[in-house]
């Protein structure tokens, strides 16, 4: 059998390629301070890599007997419209008969389409990387409000301090990240200093 799903290096590998993943210093919307920063919109600008990571976590949800056993009643819900290109790649590799997408307005998470009590199917949130986890909390949060029922949550990419499920769902994921965060410059500048260091007495 074809193993559908890549592996962390090939996933890495596509990240890299299209400047998905940047190295340098970045400053998050948290304030923290990283040397590494995901961008992942620009993997999905590629058909064949937008069907690779796509289709590779869709499997993630298929191999789940208990996902698969729904399909094709299903929705498939992404936090923000950040994340819009990968529900609609893993609602194509699934044949889920739903996508539905939340967005903020007035500092409040929200869906904007027209949806109502019974309007969503059991769905699956996914996204194109798992930070802190706010976003897909308070998606799960809504989709529950609607007397929906939350059966998977996947990410293409995730910080390996990121939640690992919610409410005793499993994040899958087809690659797991370690992002040191710094709260000043001056910290990630001693943090890349110590590092150069290293590397020079290893290379010497």
């Amino acid at each position: 059998m074809v193993n559908l799903i890549p592996s962390p290096d090939s996933v890495m590998k596509i990240l890299s390629s299209t400047g998905a993943y940047q190295k340098g210093h970045f400053i998050y919307p948290s304030g923290k301070h990283a040397s590494h920063y995901f961008q992942m919109p620009l993997a999905f600008r590629y058909y064949d890599n937008a069907r690779v990571l796509s289709v590779g976590l869709s499997r993630m949800f298929r191999m789940q007997k208990s996902v698969s056993s729904m399909l094709p009643k299903v929705s498939i819900i992404s936090p923000s419209p950040g994340g819009i290109m990968v529900a609609f790649g893993v609602r194509e590799a699934l044949g889920a008969d739903q996508i539905y997408w939340a967005e903020m307005e007035d500092g409040k998470r929200q869906f904007r389409q027209f949806i109502g009590d019974g309007d969503v199917y059991p769905a699956i949130i996914v996204d194109d990387i798992l930070r802190s986890g706010r976003a897909i909390a308070e998606t799960i949060g809504l989709v529950r409000e609607l007397g929906a029922q939350v059966i998977g949550v996947g990410v293409i990419a995730k910080f390996e301090d990121a939640p690992t499920d919610f409410d005793g769902i499993p994040v899958k994921s087809l690659l797991s990240f370690d992002v040191n965060f710094y709260d000043t410059e001056e910290e990630w500048r001693r943090s890349r200093s110590a590092s150069d260091a290293a590397e020079q007495k290893v290379r010497y």
